[in-house]
């Protein structure tokens, strides 16, 4: 008598992609209204019609849910491919601060900002969630001008990681300064001139 493989067993419900959409929505929508210290899981688990159980199943707790309910928002930004170094970082640069101006993003990324400033764990987790995962805009953004004759190659690996990182900083710390901090608007006339500002650096110093 033969016997056929034993099947999976199933260690539990998969998880639900619309659920998940619908609580870091719900999370940012609570910091809109309530604020980072009034803000509780079981308000989001409310806002998002699912069990405080169902939230706590996915994130240990407030800080790693608000931090991934402000990378999924980021994780919207793209690369435009305008032809050009210089077109693809105004792009960008426009990319970001309209991002910036929405409500849930401004009052969710300052929240998590002002919080990880008493919390290491939560600095690295905004670290590796958002800010690392942002840097690929960098990355595609030399490898597209090297295509193009527009940059040179970089052929020691730690150095170009190095750079990258700097170009990162320059550009997200320029345009969170200047929208949130000074609350001026990015427009096309101030991302052209910080773009020529920013490559004028970069070709002078053959750092990307």
């Amino acid at each position: 008598m033969s016997h056929s493989d034993p099947k999976p067993s199933r260690t539990g419900r998969p998880r639900s992609t619309a659920a998940d959409a619908a609580i870091l929505e719900a999370t940012r929508a609570s910091l809109v209204d309530l604020g980072w210290s009034k803000l509780t899981m079981g308000d989001v688990a409310t806002r998002a019609g699912v069990a405080k159980t169902t939230l706590y199943r996915r994130w240990a707790g407030k800080n790693e849910l608000v931090v991934d309910a402000v990378a999924v928002l980021f994780d919207e930004l793209e690369l435009p491919d305008r032809g050009s170094l210089s077109a693809d970082v105004q792009g960008v640069v426009l990319q970001f601060a309209a991002l910036l101006d929405r409500p849930e993003t401004r009052t969710a990324l300052m929240a998590v900002v002002a919080e990880s400033t008493r919390d290491d764990l939560l600095r690295a987790r905004i670290r590796s969630a958002i800010v690392d995962r942002q840097k690929r805009l960098v990355v595609l953004g030399r490898e597209r001008a090297q295509a193009r004759g527009e940059l040179s190659y970089e052929n020691d690996a730690a150095s170009a990681a190095r750079n990258a990182d700097l170009i990162f900083d320059v550009i997200a710390g320029a345009v969170v300064h200047r929208t949130l901090v000074s609350a001026e608007p990015v427009d096309a006339e101030w991302a052209g001139s910080f773009t020529s500002l920013l490559l004028l650096g970069l070709a002078g110093a053959q750092t990307w």
